[in-house]
């Protein structure tokens, strides 16, 4: 059974920097595609990024690209989410997200492709 675990979350200030993990387990992540989403109150689940375990290609927001970066180390079996120049409007619960993707399709950015996902670490972005 495929687990995901987050962590690295808190309160940082605006400007500051922070580094998200997502810890997997229960099987080999060959052509698994494991993505970040996040989610404010009061809003939907929004994609933010994602990478193919084997090739790390990746895919990003639109809106995030320049200021978040997805990463995995593979012999830790560990996805990262480093996110620079965070914005009061970052806050959210940020969950880590899988599903086997054996094509070599587009990455999916809608949240009801994926088949796993963990319980969320909180971001909060504040002064």
């Amino acid at each position: 059974q495929v687990q995901l675990v987050e962590s690295g979350g808190g309160l940082v200030q605006p400007g500051g920097s922070l580094r998200l993990s997502c810890a997997a387990s229960g099987r080999t992540f060959n052509n698994y595609v494991m993505g970040w989403f996040r989610q404010a109150p009061g809003k939907e689940r929004e994609f933010v990024a994602a990478i193919k375990w084997n090739s790390a290609r990746t895919r990003y927001a639109d809106s995030l690209k320049g200021r978040f970066t997805i990463s995995r180390i593979i012999a830790k079996n560990t996805v990262y989410l480093q996110m620079n120049s965070l914005k009061p409007e970052d806050t959210a619960v940020y969950y880590c997200a899988g599903l086997l993707q054996v094509s070599m399709v587009a990455l999916p950015t809608h949240a009801g492709s994926y088949d796993y996902w963990g319980r969320g670490t909180q971001v909060t972005v504040s002064s």
